[in-house]
């Protein structure tokens, strides 16, 4: 029986995902495996390679939308899950706006984020 869970992410740019958690420190590896219990793998399109013996992982959906699957129990023994997805997507959600500014027309714009 698998220990993975699949969740529902609005992630959807895998660039800027990647740049995100390498911000916070954390190695990404490409179409590979993420770590779950007991040897258990999974196949994922970006992994985001934990201390320890577990993974978060993401896959693309159709819709470009990216599902985290992940050993939850498993990434809980070493780390604050909550904190850690909670961080990771804080993180991405300014790079994305940092992306979306850069764009054509809005360079001029004056953005100021407030973190809270």
């Amino acid at each position: 029986m698998s220990h993975f869970s699949t969740l529902r992410t609005k992630i959807t740019e895998s660039e800027i995902l990647k740049a995100s958690l390498r911000d916070l420190g954390i190695a990404v590896k490409n179409d590979a495996d993420v770590r779950g219990y007991n040897g258990q793998r999974v196949r994922a399109d970006i992994v985001a390679v934990l201390e320890g013996e577990y993974d978060l992982g993401w896959s693309c959906n159709a819709d470009g939308s990216f599902d985290l699957i992940a050993d939850l129990w498993g990434v809980a023994k070493k780390h604050n899950q909550t904190e850690l997805i909670n961080s990771i997507n804080q993180k991405y959600a300014i790079n994305k706006t940092l992306a979306e500014v850069k764009r054509p027309g809005l360079q001029n714009a004056n953005v100021k984020l407030v973190l809270q």
